[in-house]
Parts: structure tokens; C-alpha cells; sequence
């Protein structure tokens, strides 16, 4: 944000490239701001409108008129969005039409290699 104010500082307007730039930054950050926080969570969520780390996930389809809803929500969010100001989030509830993914994230000790260091019949591909 303080390079977007300064470009538009030095003579009022932002080009294009500035822009494309600035914007570039923000989802730079953001994706490293994921890779240290995405640990923390035990749920990544995907909506048609956002991407949310979660610790709890109540995800309900629902029917009204004939019509079938998702009533989802979470608790103990972080949202991807590079806009908001606040990622984290203690309550989260989104009522949709569309498709929800909900996805449970291995645990570290879920991706322990063998103590042995093998892949067992994996290790005879090469030959």
C-alpha cells in the first residue's frame, strides 16, 4: 500500500504497469502471509467467492422452494483476500447455491517419510 501511495504521490496519477505492480505485490504477500499461517488450520474451505483456512467447518445443505443451499460455517478462519485488511476471523457463515470444497489438511506427522528412508516398491520404478 505505502509504494501504490507514494507512485501516486510523486505526480497524482498510476499507470497501468504501476498498478499491475502494486497488485502483484499485494498477491505476493498474501501467498506468503498462507505459507505462515496455513499450518495453524485443519480445513482449507473453497467457495465460488473466497478461500478460507478454517479450524472448524459445519457445512449443512439445506432445501427452500424446491431449491437446494449450502449453509456453511466456520469458526477460527483466515480468509484469502487480498483487501481485507483483517484476514483472521472468529465466526464465518456464507449461504451459497454453489459448489463447496471442503478439504481436511494432513497433519505434519501425516507426511512423516519411513524411518528407514525407503519407499518400499516405490524405490524399484528406476530399475
Amino acid at each position: 500500500m505505502a509504494r501504490a501511495a507514494r507512485l501516486i504521490v510523486q505526480d497524482g496519477t498510476m499507470s497501468a504497469e504501476d498498478l499491475e505492480n502494486y497488485e502483484t505485490d499485494m498477491e505476493l504477500q498474501l501467498y506468503r502471509e498462507y505459507r505462515d499461517v496455513v499450518g495453524l488450520f485443519s480445513y482449507v474451505v473453497e467457495t465460488e467467492r473466497r478461500f478460507y483456512l478454517a479450524n472448524h467447518v459445519d457445512l449443512q445443505a439445506r432445501s427452500a422452494d424446491g431449491e437446494v443451499y449450502f449453509d456453511l460455517t466456520l469458526q477460527d478462519a483466515w480468509v484469502w483476500d487480498v483487501y481485507r485488511s483483517a484476514r483472521f476471523v472468529k465466526n464465518v457463515r456464507v449461504i451459497t447455491f454453489k459448489d463447496v470444497n471442503v478439504e481436511e489438511l494432513p497433519r505434519s506427522e501425516d507426511l512423516a517419510l519411513p524411518k528407514d528412508g525407503g519407499l518400499g516398491d516405490l524405490g524399484d520404478l528406476g530399475n
